[in-house]
């Protein structure tokens, strides 16, 4: 039987913050008792459209803000999808959700853990008053220390930090002084990402009017090498580009997405993959909702009718064929630092040799010092190098057509 992971995306911010780019809206959040109807309308649809009963997993809530929702509307959901999937067994099941720091509070944490929830990612960005507000996030450090605290109270041992480099007008030294207080408070799991400026965002305007000053590549990337050495110390593991887990404690359906394995999207904007398809659903969250309404029409030419794994929301669905399968496996595979993609999986899911379908590709990638075989576990495995960390773009690409 085919395991999936659930993505459920909750759209609602209190303020959306002006680097941001993900589908999300503030001000919204009276349609929020109606958009969690429509999550688990959608959760039955697809779940009933399988040709058996489907398994889950690993759960995650994304967005936006999902810690905007109270704990009953948590358990609305929790309990829909018990309804309509097979699920591991919850000891061993990963069920995480992303929150502000500056939304969660100790009641709510502790009836989280109760439901279920074992994992929280904490978006803190930075813990420096000046480029918090810069970000335009609505927290500060305090609101960081405080939301570890109540969470490890209430009972949860597997939290992610999430941190920003490459902020306007960021020094090394800033960047090092927001790593070293985070390593203070001994989580589990840090994720690090660059600063990306995106076209049609408030930071993508002001940089296009030269408003913004970004650190250049170069001082970006010693910010990344420096905090890889300096979380390395500290007994972190890096497993992937831009996330560090202490042993075991790696994010598991974030792994879904890195092994190109099967997971289902719900809700507005969200993206799925599974039985051989790549589905989207409708942006504005009061289309998903009508759209999910039981007595929706849907417009004529777009969607006209479910089957695994589209839903009435589903706006856009496109068949994954072979080749475009083995591609994202490498593209996603090749994310994994120590993991990559193994030689023996490759040709137990595809039935061919990996250098049969992308030799080429791999030793060009070699000879310029990016990619490397090793040997991972039991499986030989190839892989990025160090170098090929920094400039990942440059091996991606060679495995798009």
């Amino acid at each position: 039987m085919t395991d999936y992971s659930l993505y459920f995306h909750i759209p609602f911010c209190v303020h959306r913050c002006a680097y941001c780019d993900f589908n999300t809206y503030a001000g919204k959040e009276s349609l929020i008792p109606a958009y969690v109807e429509a999550l688990c309308h959608e959760v039955e649809i697809v779940a009933r459209s399988a040709q058996e009963r489907p398994n889950a997993h690993t759960i995650f809530f994304g967005g936006g803000t999902p810690s905007l929702l109270t704990p009953k509307q948590f358990e609305q959901i929790l309990h829909t999808v018990q309804d309509n999937f097979d699920l591991s067994d919850k000891s061993e099941m990963e069920i995480s959700f992303e929150a502000n720091p500056g939304t969660v509070r100790p009641n709510s944490l502790r009836d989280l853990r109760i439901l279920g929830f074992n994992r929280i990612s904490l978006g803190v960005q930075s813990t420096h008053p000046e480029e918090l507000r810069q970000l335009e996030r609505i927290h500060d450090y305090y609101d960081v220390i405080d939301a570890v605290t109540w969470a490890r109270r209430a009972g949860f041992d597997n939290l992610n930090l999430d941190l920003i480099f490459g902020l306007p007008e960021q020094s090394l030294k800033q960047w090092q002084a927001s790593v070293k207080l985070i390593l203070g408070l001994h989580t589990e799991h840090l994720s690090l990402y660059a600063l990306t400026v995106e076209h049609g965002t408030p930071y993508g305007r002001w940089a296009k009017h030269g408003i913004l000053s970004i650190p250049d590549p170069d001082v970006a990337a010693d910010m990344y090498e420096w905090a890889g050495e300096a979380l390395e110390v500290a007994g972190y593991q890096q497993y992937e580009i831009s996330n560090w887990a202490q042993p075991g404690w790696q994010c598991r359906h974030n792994l879904t997405y890195w092994r190109n394995q099967p997971y289902l999207g719900f809700g507005a904007g969200a993206h799925g993959s599974a039985g051989g398809l790549r589905v989207a659903d409708v942006l504005r969250i009061k289309t998903y909702i009508e759209r999910l309404n039981p007595n929706a029409t849907i417009p004529e030419g777009e969607i006209p009718n479910t089957h695994f794994p589209v839903s009435p929301a589903t706006v856009d669905q496109t068949r994954i064929t072979r080749r475009v399968e083995m591609q994202e496996t490498m593209l996603t595979g090749l994310r994994l630092t120590l993991e990559g993609v193994s030689d023996e999986g490759f040709y137990n899911r595809f039935g061919v040799p990996m250098r049969d379908v992308f030799g080429k590709e791999m030793d060009e990638l070699i000879g310029l010092g990016l990619l490397e075989w090793a040997q991972y576990e039991t499986s030989e495995v190839i892989r990025l190098t160090h170098r090929g960390r920094l400039l990942g773009n440059q091996a991606f690409i060679r495995f798009v057509d």
